[in-house]
């Protein structure tokens, strides 16, 4: 089987890429730079050149796969709205490929947030306002047209280089020389490790099923306090609470987050897929950051 990735060099997507090989199958990598075809080829992938705003490369990928695994995003928070409708192009336009085909389309989106228990796979994606990323509810909405679309929520997907919503946290820390979190530090963010992640996907291709929700969590959730807590000693700035009114000023985009609890099972995932994480977790990748690096 013949898999397109997008975002094939990224932080998941390169892990990703090599997941599929040793398991069997072969890899069409979207790649917008020669570096990344680069890297790609070394992998052992081929390469579809193109990016996010080029829908014809995607759907030339598409339509030259077996099978699609959607993992890129511009992640671009200044411009964090039109971010999501340029994703949302995409989607439809690889879905529109897959249309009336039996090829599986998996689709990235995060997990939800502030559900006052923990989120379950049964849940519906988060709608609001401020969170306008709508990858899920366009994949839903594929299957019926007649695209056999699932979807991969993401937590905080770490290592001890990147850690999703985490790094710019540690990158706002560092500029304003204090670790914040949101009065008590109580709330939750649910995290899983980058290769943890990678498995999960090639296990969702491996036992596809169309229309099912997929929780990639190894931890259910990591309260922020001690996120918080970790991040100062390794900046070395004081660690403190803020205000739920202060939330936005301090932490800019972020602040809607900041405060939620996020909560999240990913139960049902693992006995469907036999899924069992077994990589570092998210405080210990982040007390073995390299700090002095920005």
């Amino acid at each position: 089987m013949r898999v397109f990735v997008t975002g094939a060099t990224g932080f998941i997507g390169s892990r990703i890429v090599p997941e599929l090989i040793s398991a069997g199958y072969q890899v069409l990598g979207l790649a917008r730079s020669d570096a990344g075809a680069q890297s790609l080829v070394a992998a052992g992938a081929q390469v579809q050149r193109g990016d996010l705003e080029d829908l014809e490369s995607l759907r030339s990928g598409a339509a030259a796969s077996d099978a699609v695994i959607h993992t890129a995003f511009r992640h671009d928070w200044t411009k964090f709205v039109e971010s999501c409708e340029l994703d949302k192009r995409a989607i439809e336009a690889i879905g529109s490929v897959l249309q009336g085909s039996s090829r599986p389309f998996i689709v990235s989106t995060g997990v939800g947030v502030a559900q006052g228990r923990a989120a379950t796979e049964d849940d519906p994606a988060l709608s609001s306002p401020s969170v306008p990323r709508v990858s899920e509810v366009t994949a839903i909405a594929l299957l019926d047209r007649g695209v056999q679309a699932s979807v991969m929520r993401l937590p905080q997907v770490h290592d001890t280089e990147k850690q999703g919503l985490i790094t710019p946290l540690i990158a706002i820390a560092r500029a304003k020389g204090v670790s914040a979190y949101v009065g008590d530090g109580h709330n939750r963010w649910p995290a899983a490790h980058v290769t943890d992640v990678a498995r999960l996907y090639r296990l969702a291709l491996d036992k596809f099923t169309a229309g099912a929700r997929y929780h990639a969590v190894a931890e259910e959730g990591v309260p922020l306090k001690d996120i918080a807590t970790v991040i100062g000693r390794g900046l070395n700035v004081p660690v403190v609470s803020i205000s739920p009114e202060q939330a936005q000023e301090h932490f800019g985009f972020l602040g809607f987050f900041a405060g939620r609890d996020a909560h999240t099972s990913s139960a049902q995932t693992r006995a469907k897929l036999g899924w069992n994480p077994t990589g570092p977790d998210l405080l210990t990748d982040l007390r073995n950051m390299r700090y002095t690096q920005a």
